[in-house]
């Protein structure tokens, strides 16, 4: 048991408990009544060990173990695309993070971009050539000075912490659509709620309301469409019937 212990860092301590309560019981005993751990009680210990590092609580572990091998593939899958999810919103901080490193080791970086700075920071993308119909249908409104109020003290690192926000949120919708997960799955609308907050964020406060009529217009415009879907075509369809579905599950 010790060399069980010294070999998967587990405590002699712990091993007995296992034994104790069922979960790992080792096949054999030595003459001097020792436990000895087959390779096949050594890759169940291995299991366990899995399963309690994904927080699965040890009275549960048991149960997981002795299931039938598709429920348990099923349960790693559904665990495996939690972590997934977990590790794009953390590499999507760090690129936040690191934008603003990068700004406070460059202050001469932090002056107000003019248009062709935006440009580059958004692959070619001109927000300029929709300036004058999005004064002309929304400039009264509240979200519009919001917005333009925000946007024009932005720095070059403001926009690229923007930038970097929206790439993380398109990979997790890309993500979704490329395992089939349906635009109403809730795990869709989770990507939506996000896409609301980072637009309220950067932009202006997006109601419920707000981001239907925005989900409504990256399809019905060909102009939204077309910058949407450069990142995978259909983009702009999935991405527009999750925000839906969740701004219709709001009670706002």
């Amino acid at each position: 048991m010790g060399e069980v212990a010294a070999l998967t860092g587990v405590s002699v301590r712990l091993l007995h408990h296992y034994d104790e309560i069922g979960l790992l019981r080792p096949a054999e005993r030595s003459d001097g009544n020792y436990r000895l751990y087959t390779p096949h009680d050594l890759a169940r210990l291995r299991r366990v060990l899995t399963w309690r590092a994904l927080g699965v609580p040890l009275a549960q572990v048991a149960g997981v173990l002795d299931a039938p091998p598709e429920l348990e593939r099923e349960a790693l899958r559904a665990h495996a695309a939690r972590l997934q999810d977990s590790l794009r919103r953390a590499e999507h901080t760090l690129r936040e993070v690191q934008a603003r490193l990068d700004a406070l080791d460059s202050r001469a970086e932090e002056t107000i971009m003019n248009i062709e700075d935006v440009k580059a920071v958004f692959d070619g993308f001109d927000p300029a050539q929709y300036e004058d119909e999005a004064r002309e249908r929304w400039g009264d409104t509240d979200a519009y000075q919001q917005s333009a109020a925000r946007t024009a003290r932005y720095t070059k690192a403001d926009w690229e912490r923007v930038r970097a926000e929206m790439d993380g949120i398109t990979a997790e919708y890309l993500t979704l659509m490329d395992g089939g997960v349906p635009a109403s799955d809730e795990r869709a609308q989770a990507v939506a709620a996000r896409h609301r907050a980072h637009i309220s964020g950067a932009y202006y406060d997006a109601s419920a309301a707000m981001m239907r009529g925005l989900a409504q217009m990256w399809v019905a415009d060909e102009r939204f469409t077309k910058n949407i879907d450069r990142a995978r075509p259909g983009l702009a369809a999935y991405q527009s019937a999750a925000v839906t579905a969740w701004a219709d599950a709001q009670q706002e």
